[in-house]
C-alpha cells in the first residue's frame, strides 16, 4: 500500500526552524520525484518545493527560497524539509507527494495537479 506519511509539524515562534519528514511506504522512493505543498487557511494549496529522483535537483517557489532546504535519504525512505527563519505566513498544513521521475522534464514541477498520494499532513503554526 503506497503510503506518505508527515511529521515534524509544530508551534514555533518567528524566526524558528523545523524540520518536516516525508516517510514513504509501499514504494521504492528512488524511482519517484517528492513535492512538498503548503496550505493555509482559506487558501489554496501551493507547492513549496520538490526533489527529483533522477538527480535530486530541487526546486523552490520564490516565497520560500533561502528558507528551505528539500533533501532526500532513499536509504531510509525519506524527504526533509528544512524550514529556517519561519514567518506567520508560513502558517499552513504541509503536505508531500509523489510523482514518477519519468512523467517529469529535468525539473521537478511545483503544481499540485501533478502529484499523486497526498499525505495527511502535519501543521505548522508560527506564532509569537
Amino acid at each position: 500500500q503506497v503510503q506518505l506519511a508527515e511529521s515534524g509539524g509544530g508551534l514555533v515562534q518567528p524566526g524558528g526552524s523545523l524540520r518536516l519528514s516525508c516517510a514513504a511506504s509501499g514504494f521504492a522512493l528512488d524511482y519517484y520525484s517528492i513535492g512538498w505543498f503548503r496550505q493555509g487557511p482559506g487558501k489554496e494549496r501551493e507547492g513549496v518545493s520538490c526533489n527529483s529522483a533522477r538527480d535530486s535537483s530541487t526546486r523552490y517557489a520564490d516565497s520560500v527560497k533561502g528558507r528551505f532546504t528539500v533533501s532526500r535519504d532513499n536509504g531510509k525512505n525519506t524527504v526533509y524539509l528544512q524550514i529556517t527563519n519561519l514567518k506567520p505566513e508560513d502558517t499552513a498544513t504541509y503536505y508531500c507527494a509523489r510523482i514518477d521521475v519519468q512523467l517529469h522534464l529535468r525539473q521537478c514541477p511545483l503544481h499540485p495537479r501533478e502529484y499523486d498520494d497526498f499525505g495527511q499532513g502535519t501543521q505548522v503554526t508560527v506564532s509569537p
